[in-house]
């Protein structure tokens, strides 16, 4: 296990991606307590688990602690599978129940690491391997955390100068939060809980307070000059009960990470603090994945979006820098290829052009980063740099260091 904190990085300027950040640039609120850990930011699970509240606190291995009156009326194979994946190391992307690119290619680094023969289909082989975690069922109910009703949400302007001009480029909505949250979509939350309920539940029986309303309701929004005069409306409610993918692995150790904004990240993100380390990762720019080895062994796979013909993936061998954790960035329309204009810099926050974590490679002006588009991913082009969901990036940023190797192949 081991938990990264930002390694010395003075300056990230990126011409391809453009960004810029430092230790400076970091959240700069008080460290979480070293001795009690008492205040995170945030209410936590428990002592033993500073995740949120709505963590599943189980392993991987399906020890699953937290349980549900609440029993899923569907039986969800993919979803559940694609679960299980995301759990174990081998990220199926956007959790939606369904087939596809990312799920294929976390699949095909299951069955490598399995010693499987490599389909990418859920085939009865790969089920069969994947039956030792059958006790992890495909979703589970939780609460909206009471504080998300309190928090501020901001559309995000198109225009890039009114978009500097905010103070935090957060989300946009408690739904996307939620989405977020559970490595999934609005349209899947929707989905998973009818008329604004979890599915599976009555009309009588409900637990949910009176006061959760299950219908369209305005979120609270930044105030000032610079907010959007249009409210955000949000189908969830602080306080109520819904239906998620059941996503683990979220465990966040009492006082394993030093930064207390990037603590809160995690937290944010359902990612755990107790990752695996890496002595080495492998971009495939055809298979538009990223595949993180101990030795030989394959231990986890991501896909990825990487390079553009304007801004190709650069091939060869690099060493990561450092990481900067919720960095700001830094938007040159000539250095993104868009010809003259004015620079901006924009704020920290998940709906920022790179997420909320830079790897920073020897490679000038490169790096690893999210999105604030996770569906894009393995879709869309990168201006150069190699872009993952911002729960897989995340993830990806607790098992490297200075001492993992990265190899960007075509």
């Amino acid at each position: 296990m081991r938990t990264l904190i930002l390694a010395a990085v003075s300056s990230l300027a990126l011409v391809a991606c453009g960004t810029q950040g430092s230790d400076e640039d970091q959240d700069t609120d008080s460290v979480a307590s070293a001795e009690s850990g008492d205040d995170v930011g945030y209410e936590t699970y428990g002592a033993d688990n500073h995740a949120d509240t709505m963590a599943s606190n189980d392993d991987a291995s399906g020890d699953q602690t937290q349980t549900t009156d609440i029993p899923d009326p569907e039986v969800r194979p993919i979803m559940q599978a694609q679960v299980v994946l995301d759990r174990v190391g081998f990220g199926p992307g956007v959790i939606d129940g369904k087939m596809g690119m990312s799920t294929e290619n976390a699949l095909r680094g299951f069955q490598e690491a399995n010693d499987l023969t490599v389909t990418g289909k859920l085939d009865e082989a790969t089920k069969g391997a994947l039956s030792e975690w059958d006790r992890i069922p495909a979703t589970r109910v939780v609460t909206i955390p009471a504080a998300w009703g309190e928090s501020s949400y901001t559309d995000m302007p198109e225009d890039v100068a009114e978009k500097a001009k905010l103070e935090r480029l957060g989300y946009t909505s408690l739904d996307e939060r939620l989405a977020e949250r559970f490595h999934t979509t609005v349209e899947v939350l929707e989905q998973l809980n009818p008329g604004g309920k979890p599915a599976g539940m009555g009309g009588t029986e409900s637990t949910t307070s009176a006061s959760a309303t299950p219908t369209a309701s305005p979120t609270p929004q930044a105030s000032g000059p610079d907010s959007p005069s249009a409210a955000t409306t949000s189908l969830f409610a602080a306080g109520q009960q819904i239906r998620v993918p059941n996503i683990g692995a979220d465990r966040i150790a009492p006082r394993s990470v030093e930064d207390s904004g990037w603590q809160r990240t995690l937290a944010s993100l359902g990612v755990g603090s107790e990752q695996p380390s890496v002595d080495r990762i492998v971009v495939s720019k055809a298979g538009k994945t990223l595949k993180a080895y101990q030795g030989d062994k394959l231990i986890a796979l991501f896909t990825v979006s990487s390079g553009s013909s304007e801004f190709p993936l650069p091939l060869g061998e690099w060493d990561i820098v450092g990481e900067a954790y919720n960095p700001p960035y830094s938007y040159d329309p000539e250095v993104l290829g868009n010809g003259d204009g004015e620079t901006y810099t924009l704020a920290p926050g998940p709906n920022s052009p790179v997420g909320i974590v830079w790897i920073d490679l020897s490679k000038e002006h490169y790096g690893i980063h999210g999105t604030p588009d996770p569906e894009t991913i393995g879709r869309a082009q990168s201006s150069g740099c190699v872009r993952l969901t911002n729960w897989d990036a995340a993830r990806l940023a607790g098992m490297v260091s200075q001492s993992t190797k990265v190899l960007f192949e075509a």
